[in-house]
């Protein structure tokens, strides 16, 4: 097989903020400057304020760049190398440049490559997808996995669309269902890595099996109902007149079954049945599940970011040439106090890497839709 290309251009990012699109994107393209040698793939991420120009500002982009791929989404908030743009109308652009041949883009109008082809260096041409979705599809997960199942590598990353508008992610054109975004060959170095925005209620928490229950609804948790194991934990009295503040911030973890990380999946705890005894989650439960108990925390979740962004950066053998980070709409400022925080950490530990991305409705990372998590892609 051959040997990879030495040459590597750069990334370039730029990003605006304006009341109507053209002067947002003009603001971003003066930042980015000449396109880098070798461009030929662009990411754009556009806030909710500028969705419905989403399919004009991709051909806009298309013309005064000559790039003709552009993969990206809408979110309500959109990120940038050390900046957080929330609730205001802007736009992320982002240039970058890979050997020919070594990544396609995908839509509902256009299949990703199969396992079995190569790309005409000789890689193969399937191995790690970065993916975007729409926020309505019930047939996401089963997607996901058939998707997951077509890549080398097993893995995703990516996010759900967030946003008050129209729901576009972007493949060359506009979609607002299934998935679109773009296929990596094993010629392309990437890395990935995921932080939690909850951690378990103590550090050796238990883990507890759901003896009962059905759809959305945990009956009960070790032979006990759900609520007074939950009360338990919490320390607190489940005739507690003031259960509902003690509840904030609570949420249920779905342990990955065969994980050597301890990893899980939070979900929201939508509701309680005090007569009953039960737990509502955002998710549907099977009989034999464990869940844990989990809170939303600014600290751990400071420790955690910062904790993934070590382990990345201890595995590269060099600066990394741009990145993508998927954030959960509850994150940002929500989580870490002020505009801008989390993507300051990011950029202290990473340095000026260019840097592109959302806030999701969901994250994705492997096969699996998380949420309250960060999801970092780093190109080599």
């Amino acid at each position: 097989m051959q040997q990879m290309r030495e040459r590597k251009p750069d990334f370039r990012v730029g990003h605006g903020r304006h009341e109507q699109w053209q002067e947002a994107v003009e603001t971003a393209l003066r930042q980015i400057g000449d396109p880098p040698p070798g461009a030929n793939l662009g990411f754009v991420y556009v806030t909710d304020h500028l969705a419905p120009a989403g399919r004009a500002i991709v051909h806009y982009l298309q013309q005064a760049t000559g790039v003709e791929d552009w993969v990206g989404s809408v979110g309500v908030g959109i990120l940038a190398t050390g900046v957080e743009y929330l609730d205001e109308p802007a736009v992320v652009v982002m240039l970058a440049g890979f050997p020919e041949g070594e990544f396609q883009v995908f839509s509902p109008a256009a299949a990703p490559p199969a396992l079995d082809s190569l790309t005409p260096a000789g890689f193969g041409a399937a191995h790690l997808a970065l993916v975007h979705a729409g926020p309505h599809d019930e047939a996401l997960p089963a997607q996901l996995a058939e998707l997951c199942a077509g890549l080398a590598s097993g893995y995703l990353v990516g996010g759900i669309t967030s946003s008050r508008t129209r729901v576009y992610h972007f493949a060359r054109a506009a979609f607002e269902d299934r998935l679109s975004g773009v296929v990596f060959s094993d010629a392309v170095p990437l890395a990935v890595r995921l932080t939690q925005g909850c951690s378990p209620l103590a550090v050796n928490a238990p883990r507890h099996v759901i003896t009962a229950g059905e759809g959305n609804v945990i009956a009960t948790l070790d032979h006990r109902p759900a609520l007074d194991v939950l009360c338990e934990a919490l320390e607190v009295a489940a005739t507690d007149p003031n259960l509902p503040d003690h509840l904030q911030g609570i949420n249920i973890g779905l342990p990955v079954a065969g994980s050597d990380t301890g990893d899980y999946l939070v979900r929201n705890l939508l509701g309680i049945d005090c007569k009953q005894g039960r737990l509502v989650i955002g998710e549907q439960v099977q009989v034999g599940q464990s869940v844990l108990f989990c809170r939303r925390d600014a600290q751990s979740a400071h420790k955690d970011l910062l904790r993934m962004l070590d382990e990345i950066r201890a595995g590269l053998s060099k600066r990394p040439r741009g990145g993508l980070y998927f954030s959960c709409l509850c994150r940002g400022e929500r989580l870490f106090g002020r505009r801008s925080a989390e993507l300051a950490i990011i950029q202290e530990r990473l340095g000026d890497v260019p840097l592109a991305g959302f806030f999701c409705n969901g994250e994705i990372a492997h096969d699996r839709l998380y949420g309250y998590t960060g999801v970092l892609l780093l190109f080599g």
